[in-house]
């Protein structure tokens, strides 16, 4: 069955409390555990069977758990990738976008990407869509083309809604959610 190796690794994971955010530690969204290269070549190949890569100038992804995501999957598709960091580097056409999730604000900051560039967005979670919502709006300002989103872990209810407020498909591997402190996939 797909994505075993992934459904497997759920059983290790810790989750730790932001506040009022349960915040589940993967090797895929945190490095820890330690990250098992069987479990990450899993998720690449069926992140690269379910992109469109015809439509694809560039892979797109933000700091940093995307960095190992995203760089993946352009050996696997050969397309370049583009790592938009929190840190500022002040070249010229550099764009910054704030980023709020369920734990953390961050400025964030976007080089490489031009007018008309297509894109496909990958991270590994999506569950406020804050980091979602900032890097496209961000993205379409500067005149690319927001292709797809490809994303590992799905903990939201909230994914219809997001795809309708961005006009966005929104392809995740897995749904999971935190559950008497374990995480969970959900059916």
């Amino acid at each position: 069955m797909p994505l075993d190796r992934l459904r497997a690794s759920l059983a290790e994971c810790p989750v730790v409390r932001f506040g009022d955010y349960d915040y589940f530690v993967h090797p895929i969204t945190d490095g820890i555990p330690l990250g098992r290269p069987e479990v990450l070549d899993e998720v690449l190949d069926a992140l690269a069977a379910r992109g469109d890569w015809t439509r694809c100038d560039k892979i797109v992804t933000a700091e940093s758990m995307g960095f190992p995501l995203a760089a993946g999957l352009s050996l696997r598709v050969h397309k370049p990738y583009v790592f938009i960091r929190k840190r500022q580097y002040g070249l010229p056409g550099e764009v910054s976008l704030k980023q709020t999730t369920g734990y953390a604000k961050t400025d964030m900051f976007i080089n490489n990407i031009h007018r008309g560039d297509r894109v496909v967005f990958v991270d590994d979670v999506v569950s406020t869509g804050g980091t979602l919502y900032a890097v496209v709006r961000a993205l379409r300002q500067i005149g690319a083309e927001v292709t797809g989103a490809l994303i590992v872990f799905e903990k939201t209810r909230e994914k219809a809604r997001m795809e309708k407020d961005l006009g966005l498909a929104i392809t995740t591997l897995m749904a999971v959610d935190v559950v008497e402190g374990k995480l969970v996939e959900c059916a």
